[in-house]
């Protein structure tokens, strides 16, 4: 027992404390090859997609609601005195309705103020015995009209130029689809964009119903195409970044677009068909990273798609 510990111990020490350093000082000169080789790496790709023929529908669908027309003032156009108050205030009448008989002050005639079109009739102004004058406000009319309204995002604008005047209408749980007419967009003093349309007088509808809109702007058919996020701009024209294929830097080129779709957009002049051009606009989207594996010297595996 007394050799074990005085020698055979002591050197068993000896020896394990050389083969930790050893294993130390190889992992720190002498890397592994296979682990070195596993390590990834990233590396950002500058993807590119062709200029490709295809068809394209610009159909522009929003959900809206049903509201009634504005009320408007009734002015009255003849100076005299009131002999006869035929409505009162909330009253519903037809177009042609009298409202007002009034006596003229020029020739003691009585003549008939009356309702310009169906609605509801309020603020009341005049009374039996009352004068009145060319141009004073005698009463309001709420119309028996209803518009459909669509809030829109303001860049959606660009996709309604040259937009036709009609839309069609479908109410869930309503009516067949009828179509609209008049569509116009308008921009309110609060900045808010959206698309409005009259609905037909023979169509039976209430206010606050929830619609959808569909605006059919337009069709192409084979037709140059691509993608909305390589093109900076948009509206008639924009520029793309072209690739040579020859390792230079993407070429600048302008061109003419047509009707999109919010993600195709046509290319009416610029590029021709199996030009590669970038897909995203330099600066503006995130492109497309590569995770990449070296397997071996100047062999790498590389795994696409993986986004930041």
């Amino acid at each position: 027992m007394h050799i074990w510990r005085r020698w055979v111990f002591p050197i068993l020490s000896i020896l394990i404390a050389a083969t930790i350093a050893v294993s130390v000082a190889k992992l720190a000169f002498f890397p592994d090859e296979q682990s070195s080789a596993e390590q990834p790496f990233a590396q950002i790709s500058d993807p590119l997609v062709p200029v490709e023929r295809g068809s394209l529908v610009n159909e522009l669908a929003l959900t809206g609601s049903i509201a009634r027309d504005e009320t408007y003032a009734l002015k009255s156009e003849v100076a005299g005195t009131v002999v006869t108050t035929h409505v009162g205030n909330g009253a519903s009448v037809t177009a042609g309705q009298a409202l007002f008989t009034i006596r003229l002050d020029t020739n003691r005639r009585l003549v008939d103020i009356v309702a310009p079109e169906a609605g509801t009739v309020s603020e009341l102004a005049l009374v039996t015995g009352q004068s009145t004058s060319v141009g004073v406000e005698i009463a309001s009319l709420s119309p028996q009209r209803f518009h459909v309204l669509s809030t829109v995002e303001p860049v959606q604008l660009y996709r309604l130029i040259d937009a036709p005047t009609e839309a069609t209408v479908t109410i869930t749980g309503g009516p067949a689809p009828f179509a609209c007419s008049g569509l116009a967009t308008q921009v309110a003093q609060d900045g808010t964009t959206s698309v409005r349309c009259a609905v037909p007088a023979e169509q039976v509808v209430f206010p606050g119903l929830p619609v959808q809109l569909v605006v059919d702007v337009g069709a192409v058919a084979d037709a140059l195409l691509i993608p909305t996020t390589a093109v900076k701009g948009g509206s008639g024209s924009g520029l793309v970044w072209l690739d040579a294929g020859d390792g230079s830097d993407p070429e600048e080129r302008e061109v003419t677009l047509g009707i999109s779709d919010g993600t195709m957009v046509e290319v009416l002049d610029g590029l021709n068909e199996g030009d590669m051009i970038r897909q995203f606009v330099p600066g503006v989207a995130a492109p497309v990273e590569e995770i990449c594996y070296e397997i071996a010297p100047g062999e790498e595996y590389c795994e696409t798609g993986v986004t930041w």
